[in-house]
């Protein structure tokens, strides 16, 4: 009798063991950061009631943007000390102010050096460097109210402004597809983290493509953008198939867990009957 009794027992801790991994809740990836509070003298002085609306609403604006979200304050971008009032604005201090139309790829490549190299190479870049008059960051990023890169960017809205959509729209077409795969296996790899699984190779992987991909389409060259799109394609592919590993070994212990139980039942019932034999 004791001799089954140990069988139910170790059948007991490795059923817990496998059905640990997939029962267990953790936070999802990408939930709501807790973004701390930029305390400086820039955004005091921008935010109370002496300040022009036009100045004042800036604070506002920033509050939405990516560059809040990720802790990315005034003197960033602008320079200056953001924690002495009156060497703020100081050209000692590094302050830059608001940079003229063709300096603002500079401005903001200091921090995107990827995407500022992409953008100078393309038509965009060689416009503004020869006429000054041609699209910058800010015009389809916004400048305080710096949006996240996401291919709903390219729009018709926006890109008619300075030409047709037509050129626009097929940049746009090609590389949805990309985007897509990129989106969905980001969503493989934060459901495969909450069951236990080791997923920081596959997450810088895709994460390095994703830069890549979203730095190259800043040359807004359409015949040389769907010849890299392959290579995209190739490299996505790779990290899918780590993901669909994982995700069969989920289906595994799945199975294997319910093929315990069962296990565990039907010893339960047999040895219940034993006991009522013996009892008789």
């Amino acid at each position: 009798m004791k001799y089954f009794l140990y069988i139910i027992i170790f059948l007991f801790i490795t059923l817990l063991t496998e059905y640990s991994y997939y029962i267990t809740e953790s936070s999802l990836a990408g939930a709501n950061e807790d973004v701390q509070t930029n305390n400086s003298v820039c955004i005091e002085c921008h935010a109370s009631d002496i300040m022009e609306p036009r100045f004042k609403e800036i604070v506002a604006r920033w509050e939405k943007s990516r560059h809040y979200q990720n802790n990315v304050s005034c003197h960033d971008c602008h320079g200056g000390d953001p924690g002495d009032e009156a060497a703020a604005m100081s050209s000692e201090r590094g302050f830059i102010g608001v940079p003229a139309p063709q300096e603002v790829p500079s401005f903001c490549g200091k921090c995107h050096l990827g995407v500022l190299n992409n953008y100078l190479e393309s038509r965009h870049g060689k416009e503004l460097k020869t006429s000054g008059k041609a699209p910058n960051c800010v015009t389809c990023h916004g400048s305080h109210d710096i949006r996240k890169a996401d291919i709903n960017i390219i729009s018709e809205q926006l890109c008619s402004r300075c030409h047709s959509y037509e050129k626009a729209a097929i940049i746009k077409q090609a590389i949805f597809s990309i985007e897509n795969k990129i989106k969905d296996i980001n969503e493989e790899i934060v459901y495969l983290k909450t069951k236990g699984f080791l997923m920081e190779d596959q997450e810088k992987n895709l994460f390095r493509i994703q830069a890549e991909f979203r730095f190259f389409f800043h040359t807004t060259d359409v015949p040389l953008l769907k010849e890299k799109l392959s290579k995209f394609d190739e490299d996505i592919e790779t990290v899918k198939r780590k993901t669909v590993d994982s995700l069969k070994e989920i289906e595994f212990r799945k199975d294997y867990a319910a093929f315990l139980m069962l296990i565990f039942i039907g010893t339960g019932i047999v040895l219940f009957f034993l006991s009522e034999t013996y009892r008789d």
